[in-house]
């Protein structure tokens, strides 16, 4: 556990950001479910994969967070050239990443979250579903409207 977390951050990070929209608020999230992953180590079952429990305890604590908060509206969005997504280089295709990232943050949460976790992440629709604690079909369809809105933005 001690050993994984480290390696872990940047994707927790990542997908704190990607849930939140603010650099802050990510930060926060990643430290609280490494804080939390060492708390609850004893529940850690072998064979499963750390970055996916990682996953289900940051999605808690951010769902916590909002029941706590009051409806957040406008704080504004981190670009995508600072989300370290992107390689630093300005190749074609880091140019077009980080457009469609940039587009991607405009999405509404529930498809952003959706889309992040199976095309940044490589989760099976399945395992988003059980993530995100919905149906398969609600995670295609998510991902449906998600591309159909950014390929909309993107041929603009």
């Amino acid at each position: 556990m001690q050993a994984g977390l480290p390696g872990l951050m940047p994707r927790l990070w990542r997908y704190g950001l990607v849930l939140s929209g603010n650099r802050e608020d990510a930060g926060d999230l990643a430290q609280a479910t490494a804080l939390r992953a060492l708390e609850r180590s004893h529940q850690f079952k072998a064979g499963t994969r750390l970055d996916r429990w990682c996953f289900t305890i940051l999605g808690s604590i951010w769902r916590n967070e909002l029941r706590s908060r009051s409806v957040r509206r406008g704080q504004g969005l981190v670009p995508a050239e600072e989300a370290d997504l992107i390689a630093p280089d300005k190749s074609e295709t880091n140019i077009m990443a980080t457009q469609v990232l940039s587009e991607m943050m405009k999405l509404p949460e529930a498809h952003r979250e959706t889309m992040f976790l199976v095309y940044v992440e490589g989760y099976s629709y399945v395992e988003a579903a059980e993530r995100l604690e919905i149906p398969v079909g609600t995670v295609m369809s998510r991902l449906s409207t998600g591309r159909r809105r950014l390929n909309s933005e993107m041929a603009e």
